[in-house]
């Protein structure tokens, strides 16, 4: 059944380039965030391997699924692939220890890391525990470049509580959130002097977290709900920050129609197969980060995240603009649903995937989600059970050779499912 939206007195379409967070509330002036460094443009290549680290919060494989789900399905021509290494209750230093045997063996080309979380010790801010962690941090940063592996540096994110089950935590949480963000400061002074990436986590977490207990209530925890790991909204918040830090532009297609020659034009990852009587046939090879529908307002919907911080306007924009229009209103109608536009906003442009949370691409992002949540699923048994066993004591070479077998058809599964779409956009005058 065809479910028809009318918006034309509602939506307000944001131009093609991007929107960034507005400045931070005065309720939260006590966080001095120093400017982030802006990516020069998109770091990633061609056939990139991306090693994606970090303690609890990346084995958790949440953010982890979605930043590969996101690189495979929206940006399959550049053919990158991923490996996690999260490991719970690790700091910098720890990382250090097993950089070189679980990660670096596999030659990254680009790596994100996220620490910080366990290494400020859940304490206020001390200027010894800050220097250990600007050290790692900076050996850790130093250890990729020397390989000449590209690196987007990421924050630690906020706390929404004190971790009870930390038995060292001390202060309030806001002693430890502002501790938190000197962290995430020296990140930023560190990606500077290092000259790599800076993926911002904390910053767009501590918005998204005020934003959401003002709109939904104090029960909505960006961070999770033992106030340290988050759910799904807390991830995709996440995953924007990493994906912004890798300079991605978000501009994942567009579809242009001619009303006045019935003719249709696609672009960018896109292909009109044929238009007749407004209806357009596209054959996509780029498929935009569609999730499918959900709410906004619990903490475990990936919807919740996406609404939070700017990620369709910042990272999946695939537009549809109409020209030469002969009506005052249209209805475009994308598989199961229906919306209806004024001429001006659809002259204007629409983001076709932020409007249309049920459209035909769902089904081939979630076969790609799915293979993706597979693969690293065994990667995680891979480095702690098998790498980190017995096996690996045993023999730790021929345990990777072994597991690696075992990795393969998995890793081809993700690529398998990077398969084209065809689908169909109807476009007719509305009253």
């Amino acid at each position: 059944m065809t479910r028809t939206l009318r918006l034309l007195p509602l939506v307000f379409v944001l131009p093609v380039s991007a929107r960034e967070l507005p400045p931070l509330p005065a309720d939260l002036s006590a966080y001095v965030l120093t400017e982030a460094p802006e990516p020069a443009g998109l770091l990633l290549k061609k056939g990139d391997r991306v090693a994606i680290c970090g303690d609890s919060i990346t084995e958790q494989k949440l953010y982890s699924v979605l930043m590969e789900t996101y690189l495979t399905a929206c940006l399959p021509e550049l053919d990158i692939t991923c490996r996690q290494y999260g490991w719970s209750g690790e700091q910098a230093a720890g990382f250090l220890g097993r950089l070189e045997s679980d990660v670096l063996r596999f030659k990254p080309t680009i790596a994100t890391t996220c620490y910080g979380m366990n290494d400020f010790r859940y304490v206020p801010y001390d200027d010894n525990i800050a220097a250990e962690y600007r050290k790692n941090q900076t050996a850790v940063v130093d250890a990729f470049k020397k390989i000449d592996c590209r690196v987007v540096l990421g924050s630690p994110g906020i706390i929404d509580s004190v971790p009870q089950w930390v038995k060292s935590a001390k202060g309030t949480q806001q002693d430890l959130n502002l501790s938190l963000s000197r962290f995430r400061n020296i990140d930023v002074e560190i990606s500077k002097a290092g000259g790599v990436s800076f993926a911002d986590v904390y910053r767009p977490m501590l918005f998204a977290n005020y934003e959401a207990k003002k709109k939904y209530g104090q029960d909505f925890r960006v961070s999770g709900k033992d106030g340290v790991h988050p759910l799904w909204a807390g991830h995709v918040v996440m995953a924007y920050g990493f994906l912004k830090g890798m300079g991605i532009g978000g501009d994942l297609g567009s579809v242009t129609y001619d009303e006045a020659t019935g003719k249709a034009e696609a672009a960018n990852g896109h292909e009109a197969l044929s238009a007749a009587n407004g209806e357009i046939k596209l054959r996509s090879t780029r498929i935009p980060f569609s999730p499918g529908p959900g709410v906004t307002d619990k903490d475990d919907s990936i919807r919740a995240g996406m609404a939070l911080v700017p990620f369709d306007d910042d990272l999946n924009r695939f537009t549809f603009t109409l020209k030469s229009p002969k009506s005052a209103n249209y209805t475009l109608t994308w598989g199961e649903q229906s919306h209806t536009y004024t001429a001006k906003q659809l002259e204007a442009g629409i983001n076709l995937a932020k409007d249309f949370d049920n459209n035909p691409f769902v089904p081939a992002f979630k076969k790609i989600q799915d293979a993706v949540t597979k693969k690293q699923a065994y990667e995680t048994r891979q480095i702690k059970e098998l790498a980190h066993g017995p096996e690996g004591k045993a023999d730790i070479d021929g345990t990777f050779a072994v597991t690696e077998k075992a990795r393969a058809p998995l890793e081809q599964a993700v690529l398998d499912a990077k398969q084209p779409v065809e689908h169909v956009i109807t476009i007719s005058a509305a009253p």
